[in-house]
Formats: C-alpha cells, sequence, structure tokens
C-alpha cells in the first residue's frame, strides 16, 4: 500500500484529530453510531443491541451524541413512552469510519 507522507501538525486545540476523539473516542460511542446506522431505533432496541453496556452509560453517551449533533432523539407524548434515536447529518458522515474499522476488524482481529 503506497501512503504518501503529510505534515503532521501539532496536536493542540485546533487539532482536527484531537477534536474528532473528543467526540467519537468514547467506549461506547462509535457502537451506538453502527447500532442506530440509517436506520430509526427505540431506546429498548438499542439497549438490547449492545450487550455490556449499563443503562446509565447508553443514557450518557446518547446524550453527549446528541449534544454533539450526531444523534437526532425524538420522543411521543405517549402512555408508556416512546423514544427513538436516527442519525443526524453528521451522524451519517461518520460511518464511513465506522465502516473502515468493522473492515480493519475482520481482516485482522477476528
Amino acid at each position: 500500500m503506497d501512503y504518501s507522507p503529510k505534515k503532521i501538525d501539532i496536536s493542540d486545540e485546533k487539532c482536527p484529530v484531537k477534536a474528532t476523539l473528543s467526540i467519537l473516542g468514547g467506549k461506547w460511542t462509535l457502537i451506538i453510531l453502527y447500532q442506530i446506522n440509517n436506520r430509526v431505533i427505540r431506546y429498548g432496541e438499542l439497549k438490547r443491541s449492545i450487550p455490556g453496556i449499563s443503562e446509565k452509560m447508553l443514557i450518557q453517551s446518547l446524550n453527549q451524541l446528541i449534544e454533539h449533533g450526531l444523534v437526532d432523539k425524538k420522543a411521543y407524548p405517549e402512555i408508556p413512552p416512546r423514544v427513538e434515536y436516527s442519525l443526524t447529518e453528521i451522524g451519517f458522515k461518520s460511518l464511513p469510519i465506522i465502516d473502515k474499522l468493522e473492515e480493519f476488524g475482520r481482516e485482522n482481529l477476528i
């Protein structure tokens, strides 16, 4: 594989890699985005699709993703409450990154 060298800047507060990792670097963040993907998913289904994540961590991670504009939350005024999550336009832009990580994992780790 031919990989041409490029100038690497200092990893200060203006570093794009550092900024990206501050949003996508959480333990569960990419897994949540991977599970939501290009569908609308309810909270319970999302929780079941990520074994090992606690309720607290899922809620906290979803709130961070909503705050950063990657995930959209739609709550319906029903009893019992219904909440659906989907990716925003920015969230969809993260999918190629996740796809590359999935590809790397399939080829080299599994």
